[in-house]
């Protein structure tokens, strides 16, 4: 693996995500700003406060809060409205962020059960949330990160949320990449987010920032969340270097989407191409899919070690091994493809096919 990664490292055109910035890079952003800006105090300030009133009014919220990560402000969004119901369980995909990337924080922290919507390996359904017990939330990951990416019809979405409404039960919007929905549901960000009574956003993924999260909702919930995050230590001293970065990157890349999501189905569809190649879904819902082989990772990562050696072009980013034997790639699709030349891309792929035969 090691001969894989820094193979990857060293080839010029690489397809996935955007360009990876060095510190300095990334701190010359602060090079440019004026004097009049300053810094934020344990989570208060016009630095801060103008960035959570902006993502608000996007989100079509009451309130929004900034938060240092999303682990931190969906648990406390899931804790707050079980509180309000006064019922520990929670409802979402069996592959959520929360059920197997979080160490059960949500259980260890807050003793709240989870019931798990629907089989791993596709999207829940108005069918499955039939037969959940009384909930206090249900959360919705749009898109579903560990299926590549794949995101509900409209009007699905709407029947599922509206079910919620019916039973009384909350909706929470795990929209961590949202605004990498909205080409394939034609919707602005209010327009999906206004489904759900909280929602929260990611600022490093599709956005590409240094890190941090907002959390929005309703005021007298954002207000308890706010006590929450003071709790879970989200108040750090100084966020500002998080905040400017996040909200430039907001604005860099907001307007860039659809572009990303054109590229993800013109992608695709080359790698599909190739013998032995499947990808998740077959044609993309936004700029996220897999890639899976039937063959070993060792196999798959020797192959596109040529590939990057020969034509120095990464095809894909990290590998994973499968239960099955097989291996699958997550390609999320972002500024660099674009900046590479399209004969360079055609050239790898045909040096890829060649290999595969």
């Amino acid at each position: 693996m090691n001969d894989y990664i820094n193979t990857y490292k060293t080839t010029t055109y690489k397809l996935r995500g955007h360009k990876i910035q060095s510190v300095k890079e990334e701190m010359s952003l602060f090079a440019t700003l004026d004097n009049t800006i300053m810094p934020d105090l344990y989570g208060a300030g016009d630095v801060i406060k103008c960035f959570e009133d902006k993502i608000a009014a996007e989100l079509g919220k009451e309130n929004a809060i900034f938060f240092p990560s999303g682990t931190m402000a969906q648990q406390i969004a899931l804790r707050l409205w079980c509180d309000e119901k006064n019922n520990k369980r929670v409802a979402y995909h069996p592959l959520c962020h929360l059920e197997i990337h979080e160490q059960d924080g949500l259980k260890e922290l807050h003793y709240i059960e989870s019931f798990l919507l629907g089989d791993k390996d596709r999207l829940f359904t108005i069918e499955d949330m039939m037969g959940m017990p009384d909930m206090a939330v249900v959360l919705f990951e749009l898109p579903q990160r560990e299926i590549g990416g794949q995101l509900p019809s409209w009007d699905h979405l709407v029947e599922m949320v509206s079910a919620c409404k019916a039973r009384g039960i909350h909706t929470h919007l795990d929209g961590a990449r949202l605004y990498e929905c909205l080409p394939y549901y034609g919707k602005t960000a209010k327009e999906v987010a206004d489904l759900f009574d909280s929602a929260y956003l990611s600022f490093y993924k599709g956005f590409g920032g240094v890190t941090g999260a907002m959390l929005a909702g309703p005021k007298d919930f954002m207000n308890q969340a706010k006590i929450w995050k003071r709790r879970y230590g989200g108040d750090l001293y100084r966020l500002y270097p998080y905040i400017i970065s996040a909200d430039t990157a907001f604005e860099l890349r907001k307007n860039r989407m659809t572009a990303y999501y054109k590229n993800a189905v013109k992608y695709a569809a080359l790698l599909s191409q190739v013998e032995g190649v499947s990808i998740l879904p077959a044609v993309p819902v936004c700029n996220m899919f897999h890639v899976h082989f039937t063959e070993s990772e060792a196999v798959i990562r020797d192959q596109l070690i040529q590939v990057m050696t020969t034509c120095d072009v990464a095809l894909l980013g990290g590998l994973m091994s499968l239960e099955n034997g097989g291996v699958k790639s997550e390609m999320t699709l972002g500024d660099a493809y674009g900046e590479v030349p399209e004969s360079k891309i055609i050239e790898a792929i045909e040096y890829f096919k060649m290999l595969r035969r």
